[in-house]
């Protein structure tokens, strides 16, 4: 399988070492939650009108964060978590009671089947992001769903991007291509959490202006990737009652005009 060309490079598809700093704070820290809230928000739709014992998968279940927000929505479904490494695993089974599979979408393990995979803030990870999502596209079943989402605009690329192992952040109409490309129908995609976008855009630029660590060390870049995630608990909460809101639009299927993230939801075309 040959690769396209990132936009950085990045040492691995991920770092296992940032699962304990990650299982830390994703129950209370906003971006997850808000995450997660539309997420449940989104996937109880998805999922209403199919029958008991359909199948959902989140490829890259990590710590199980996401996963254990599949598992209650789709009490009457059959869920199931893959993660290319073990270290989350015992983190995700600390959260959920699903099974579990360790896999690589480069040799995808499972073939079609699925009504709904989910692949949340995973794409970025891979070299091959077409590949990748042919592969899914392969795994779903006739009809099925695969409900994504990724970090938004190259412009905001930062150390966070590099310490994560991204090989790119995705513009609405860039992955909004690749999914037709790759054989999907796209039927919303937007950009979210648009709240926080003019605080981002200007922290990445007063951190490209300052240049700090013109070539930060392994260890340096993942100490301000941590410091990145701490947060006063006022100001997480102000977020998270102000996310709240925007969540419940994007919900009901409104497209937001620019965010920090973009999320998607794509059908298998016939």
């Amino acid at each position: 399988m040959q690769a396209t060309p990132p936009m950085h490079e990045p040492p691995a598809s991920y770092d296992p070492v940032f699962f304990d700093s990650l299982f830390a704070v994703e129950d209370h820290h906003f971006w997850f939650r808000a995450r997660n809230h539309l997420i449940a928000a989104v996937l109880s739709r998805l999922v209403a009108d199919l029958s008991p014992g359909y199948r959902v998968l989140e490829v890259g279940c990590g710590t199980g964060n996401t996963l254990r927000v599949l598992e209650q929505v789709c009490s009457d479904g059959h869920v199931m978590g893959m993660d290319l490494f073990r270290e989350g695993m015992p983190f995700a089974r600390q959260r959920v009671a699903c099974p579990l599979v360790q896999g690589d979408m480069q040799q995808p393990p499972f073939r079609a089947g699925f009504e709904v995979i989910g692949l949340f803030d995973v794409l970025e990870h891979l070299p091959d992001d077409r590949q990748v999502l042919r592969d899914l596209h392969a795994m779903l079943a006739p009809g099925g769903t695969l409900f994504l989402t990724v970090p938004a605009y190259p412009s905001l690329w930062s150390y966070f991007d590099e310490a994560s192992c991204h090989y790119r952040r995705y513009g609405p109409a860039e992955l909004a291509r690749k999914l037709e490309d790759t054989g999907y129908r796209v039927a919303h995609l937007t950009p979210y959490m648009a709240s926080l976008f003019p605080l981002v855009w200007v922290g990445r630029r007063v951190a490209s202006l300052m240049k700090r660590d013109p070539a930060p060390t392994r260890e340096r870049t993942h100490e301000l990737a941590r410091n990145e995630l701490r947060i006063v608990p006022l100001v997480n909460e102000v977020l998270s009652w102000v996310l709240t809101w925007e969540v419940r639009l994007v919900a009901r299927g409104w497209v937001l005009p620019f965010g920090a993230s973009v999320v998607g939801v794509a059908q298998k075309a016939s």
